[in-house]
């Protein structure tokens, strides 16, 4: 498989849609693809991934990056100044996951939940692996 850069997310939480619909345009190198973490696509593929959709995943270079150090690891591919979040790496992790799992306990009390996993436009198609 020649994606080599793929973030699983909860194709049901509106918080997730909305951060990969921003990664979308702020990722200009076009190298970022996406897959639900519910999708057909990660179960075959990617089986050692849970589809615990309480955490984003990140897949580079054969590594899976979880929480905060996925988030981290995704901001290095964003363009400025997006990539300056990349610093935070410098908080500790046990912090960083700590405020990650409190958002991610929240959300969908805050951002809300899709009763169906989210369809990327027609544009956007391409970088999405289901």
């Amino acid at each position: 498989m020649d994606k080599d850069k793929i973030v699983f997310f909860d194709g049901f939480c509106h918080l997730c849609n909305g951060s990969v619909q921003f990664l979308l345009k702020a990722n200009k190198n076009k190298n970022l693809y996406f897959a639900p973490l519910q999708s057909e696509f990660r179960k075959i593929n990617f089986s050692h991934i849970p589809e615990d959709s309480s955490s984003i995943c990140y897949f580079s270079s054969d590594t899976v990056y979880k929480e905060s150090d996925a988030i981290l690891q995704i901001t290095r591919e964003l363009t400025f100044p997006y990539y300056l979040l990349y610093w935070f790496r410098i908080l500790p992790k046990s912090l960083r996951d700590l405020v990650y799992r409190w958002i991610a306990r929240h959300r969908y009390q805050w951002f809300g939940k899709s009763k169906v996993c989210f369809s990327p436009s027609a544009e956007y198609r391409s970088r999405f692996l289901f």
